[in-house]
Formats: C-alpha cells, sequence, structure tokens
C-alpha cells in the first residue's frame, strides 16, 4: 500500500499535496549529503502515496529525536496510481524527486526491469548485509537482474474481513468472527450472508464497500494473476482471474455493494456513515479505517478470516532515486524505518504487517482495541504464512486498474458483464501497449 498497495489511507487526494511534495521536493538537486545550511543540519523529503502509518505511530518523531540534525518532510498521495502517473513525470524530467519515494508492490517489477537506471543501488550503502532480514520474496522482488537491491521491503498485505458488527446486530447476522469465519468459509457463502443483510439491513448500507475491493482482495488469493512465471501476459485465460471477475459481478448484480470508488471522498465518509457492512482489508487497511471512522468507530469494527483461503493485497518498499539530494542520510532512514523493531511498532500501532521476519514473532501476541480486540497477529500472521507467493509483472496495477474499472461498469452503469469484459481488454491494450 499499499495496493496497496500502499493504503490507500489518511491523505488528501492528488490536488493541492502532490503540488506541494513537488514543490518541496524540488528544492533538492543532486548533491549526495549535502548539508540545508550551516551546522551540518539535513531535511529528508519522504513522498509516499496513502498512509504508510510512520507519521501517525510516532517513529519519525523518534528518529527525528535519535538524530537532532535531521528533519523529515513527509508527503502523501491518497490514490497510489495518481501517485505513480506523477512519479513517472518526476523520473522522466529527473526534478521534484524526493530523498525517498515509496513504491507500491505491484510497481516493483517496472522499477527492477525497466528503471533500475533511476533508482539508487541501495547496495552501495551497505543494505546487501540486510538479505536476512527480510523473507526471502519481499527481498528478491526488488532485486534487479544484476543484483541492485532497488528498495527495502516496509509491509506485506495479508488478508482478511473487517466487519461492523453493530450493523451486523442490527439486520439479525452473527457478530461472533469465529463463528462468521465458518459462515463465510468460501465466497459463495461471503454472498449469501450479503443477501441475507441485505433483506434487513439498517437503513443506506450496503454489504460491501465496493466490486473492485473484491476482486482485488480475491485475485491476491492466487499465486499467477496477471503473469505467468516466464513473464507471459495470461490474465485473459487465468481461470483464476476470471473466477474472481464471476463472484465480482455477480455481487454487483445483487446489488450488495455501495458503489463507491475506493480512496475517492465518498468512500471515506462512508466508514463514519456506516454505509457498508464488511471491507475485504488487507491488514495495511486497519490504519486506513481507523483514520476514516474515528473515534466514533472503536468497538464496532471486528476482523474474521478471509472467505476463500489466505492470500495478500499490497505491501509497499522504500527507495532512493538516482536524483535524490540526501541519499546517505535517506539509507539510513528507511534502514532503521525497515528495521524489525520498527515494523513491529508499526503493527501494533497501525497494523501494516512486517515483511521483516524478526519482527513477525515480536507482534503474534497482538490484540487492537479499535477492532473490538481482534487478535491481529494471529489472524494476519497465520495468512501471511499461508498467503502464495505471488508473481509480479510490469504491469500488474495497470491490469488490475482496468479490470476495476470495469466491474465498476457493471456495479454503477448496468453495463453487461461482457461488455465490460471487452472494455477491460481495450483498457489493457491501451495502457501497456
Amino acid at each position: 500500500m499499499p495496493i496497496a498497495r500502499a493504503a490507500k489511507r489518511a491523505a488528501v487526494r492528488l490536488g493541492a499535496v502532490a503540488l506541494a511534495g513537488a514543490l518541496l521536493a524540488a528544492c533538492g538537486g543532486s548533491s549526495d549529503g549535502a548539508a540545508d545550511s550551516a551546522g551540518g543540519k539535513v531535511t529528508l523529503t519522504v513522498d509516499l502515496f496513502g498512509s504508510f502509518g510512520y507519521k501517525e505511530a510516532g517513529l519519525y518523531a523518534e528518529y527525528e529525536k535519535l538524530h537532532p540534525d535531521v528533519t523529515i518532510k513527509q508527503t502523501d498521495t491518497e490514490d497510489e496510481a495518481d501517485y505513480w502517473k506523477s512519479l513517472q513525470t518526476r523520473l522522466a524530467g529527473g526534478g521534484g524527486l524526493a530523498d525517498v519515494q515509496g513504491i507500491e508492490v505491484g510497481r516493483i517489477a517496472s522499477v527492477t526491469q525497466q528503471q533500475a537506471d533511476k533508482f539508487e543501488d541501495l547496495r552501495r550503502h551497505g543494505a546487501d548485509k540486510l538479505e536476512d532480514r527480510f523473507a526471502e520474496a519481499k527481498w528478491a522482488a526488488a532485486t534487479g537482474k544484476d543484483g541492485q537491491v532497488l528498495g527495502l521491503g516496509t509491509d506485506v498485505g495479508p488478508e482478511a474481513m473487517c466487519y461492523r458488527t453493530d450493523l451486523f446486530a442490527e439486520a439479525g447476522l452473527p457478530t461472533d468472527r469465529e463463528e462468521l469465519a465458518k459462515k463465510w468459509s468460501t465466497w459463495e457463502g461471503y454472498l449469501e450472508l450479503g443477501r441475507q443483510y441485505k433483506e434487513k439491513a439498517p437503513a443506506k448500507s450496503a454489504w460491501l464497500d465496493s466490486v473492485g475491493s473484491l476482486f482485488s482482495i480475491m485475485i491476491g488469493q492466487e499465486k499467477e494473476r496477471y503473469y505467468d512465471a516466464s513473464g507471459k501476459l495470461i490474465w485473459e485465460t487465468n481461470p483464476a482471474l476470471k473466477a474472481a471477475w464471476d463472484t465480482s459481478v455477480e455481487a454487483a448484480q445483487d446489488g450488495l455493494s455501495a458503489e463507491l470508488d475506493q480512496w475517492s471522498p465518498q468512500w471515506n465518509q462512508a466508514f463514519a456513515a456506516g454505509s457498508f457492512a464488511t471491507i475485504p482489508c488487507p491488514a495495511w487497511m486497519l490504519g486506513y479505517i481507523k483514520g476514516q471512522a474515528g473515534d466514533g468507530g472503536k468497538g464496532k469494527w471486528d476482523i474474521a478470516k478471509l472467505p476463500g483461503g489466505a492470500g495478500n493485497w499490497g505491501g509497499s518498499y522504500l527507495s532512493i532515486p538516482r536524483a535524490a539530494k540526501h541519499k546517505k542520510e535517506a539509507y539510513e532512514l528507511i534502514e532503521w524505518l525497515t528495521a524489525p523493531e520498527q515494523q513491529a511498532k508499526l503493527f501494533r500501532k497501525q497494523g501494516n504487517f512486517p515483511s521483516a521476519t524478526g519482527a513477525i514473532d515480536r507482534v503474534a501476541d497482538a490484540k487492537d482495541p479499535y477492532f473490538s480486540d481482534a487478535p491481529i497477529g494471529r489472524i494476519f500472521g497465520d495468512a501471511a504464512k499461508a498467503a502464495p507467493v505471488q508473481v509480479l509483472g510490469v504491469h500488474d496495477q495497470n491490469v488490475n486498474q482496468q479490470i476495476t474499472n470495469a466491474l465498476s461498469e457493471v456495479e454503477r452503469k448496468g453495463t453487461s458483464p461482457d461488455k465490460a469484459w471487452s472494455n477491460a481488454k481495450k483498457g489493457v491494450d491501451n495502457t501497456i501497449g
């Protein structure tokens, strides 16, 4: 994020924030490690999408206390697609880049395969000594063809289902997380509960936020999604993807969705308004829900095991552009932020599940009072262990975006599934050539 791949999350949309980020980062040149002023003080610029949670968890403040000569300035873009588009523009021009740039896992193959010359090889700063810190798949995904280390892993996105216990109770549905996990052990079971909810739902409340989020969480349960292991684009013929599409279409046609675009202002407002009862939630979504639902949502949310088995949606990396002004200091910051100790703190406070193997055991007993004391360490830890190691392709995010756009047509415009699928194909062809 994620997503997020991430996030996904507590920030404002592109507009003024992206402009502010570009202006702030633009003051940087290419003088590696140069001080901002006399006295050796350094301002590190960090440009992210969604909510990585560092500020909210107090990690920036802690780092600045440990390093009095460092000030961290973060900018956010809520929608990752907007963030990535802006980042590509700045990479092409070579200016306006921050010292640290977040990269969503669905984009990391683009970095390693197509843009390695735009990012710092972190081995120059000692990252080659960190490989044992991370899960093998997380480390390998950010490694270039010549062994370059192009990013340090932040979180991964093990999946679960978040739900509103108060809305469930009003509709006469069970609220116990273990009972629900049994009832929706399959996706058909999940849709059946949704149909029951619809019959007695509180006013202006749907079963789930959008069928796009349903599709994304389902496809996250698969090893091969858009590409196969050889790098061939297979999304059109992948039976697992078609099954996720069909289930999402069924949810749309049954009227189970609130028809909200993820990351839109309306979607953000819906968390507090009770506009939907469930939302497929990778671990990084927890911090986002807290930010949007606010104090009034505490104790109303809970978390249960995901239908259909374990999966992963999102997760991110921290990278340093070649054009960054303070590469040395930026590396010291991202090494510290991605260390097991900080990843464990971040999970306990924000829900971002660690990619550092040493942090996973540290959070096994974690519970979240906001989510009715759900055992998030166990729920997401079990999901992370069982989730498939996914094949990552250069255009994963682009393909996903076109498919979710097409599902939105079915959901909101009543477009036939066949026509929407055709539109998704045209969109993919136009986007990636």
